[in-house]
């Protein structure tokens, strides 16, 4: 009867070792999954571009350290005003809103600076960041280093993308523009969801997050007022010596 008795309490401290290494098991894959999602949420950089569209405006920053070469490109297009009166050739609901390629989107003709850049082709820099709503992620053709200028604002998850195609930013603010997106029409052509109507980029700026403030503002504006005043003398004396 006493070894039985053991026999009984031999077993259930077993089991209980075995459930306590279970939890334990359980606790540290939990922990490593946590661990692996913090790492794969990187830092925005503090530059925030606007794109003013006929359905409201979207701002975005950029991932510096996960893209830097696609960075550098958009940011520069940006800068040349390349995706000024370009468009969304592509809303799919739940899955993305495309911006055109600067080449054949916009309505006004390029300068040989924008060309220059938007012809130029960025190697592919996948990383191990997912792609969920807001994220930005490069077009591209099959060849993963085809990026040019044309990329995508996610408007859901899309884990199929992962690591093949370029992530460079997210959508900061705008999300109730990207919604307005899915409500419009669209057809099918092939693979592709498309609007019925234009959905215009009419302009778009950029700003800093770290040196926006009204100090900088006053020396933007001081600066701009004594070109105008040398801009007008230099009218002045040519028109009325």
């Amino acid at each position: 009867m006493v070894q039985s008795v053991q026999k009984i309490g031999r077993q259930k401290s077993t089991k209980m070792r075995s459930t306590e290494r279970a939890m334990i098991a359980i606790a540290i894959a939990c922990m490593g999954f946590l661990c692996g999602a913090i790492a794969t949420v990187p830092e925005l950089g503090s530059t925030r571009v606007v794109f003013q569209t006929n359905y409201g405006d979207i701002e975005f920053g950029f991932y510096p350290s996960v893209a830097p070469k696609t960075v550098e490109h958009i940011f520069k297009l940006v800068r040349l005003g390349g995706y000024n009166t370009n468009h969304f050739f592509r809303v799919d609901k739940g899955f993305v809103a495309q911006v055109a390629d600067v080449a054949n989107g916009r309505t006004a003709p390029m300068n040989e600076d924008q060309k220059l850049e938007a012809e130029k082709t960025i190697v592919g820099e996948f990383s191990d960041v997912k792609h969920v709503r807001g994220i930005l992620s490069m077009g591209r053709y099959s060849d993963p280093d085809s990026a040019q200028s044309s990329f995508s604002m996610l408007l859901g998850d899309a884990p199929h993308l992962d690591g093949t195609y370029a992530i460079f930013g997210k959508v900061t603010k705008g999300d109730e523009t990207l919604r307005k997106l899915e409500e419009v029409p669209t057809r099918r052509e092939g693979i592709f969801v498309m609007p019925t109507e234009r959905i215009s980029i009419l302009s778009t700026y950029y700003y800093d997050t770290k040196t926006e403030t009204c100090e900088e503002d006053r020396f933007v504006l001081k600066r701009r007022l004594a070109a105008s005043a040398v801009e007008i003398e230099k009218q002045r004396m040519r028109c009325f010596p």
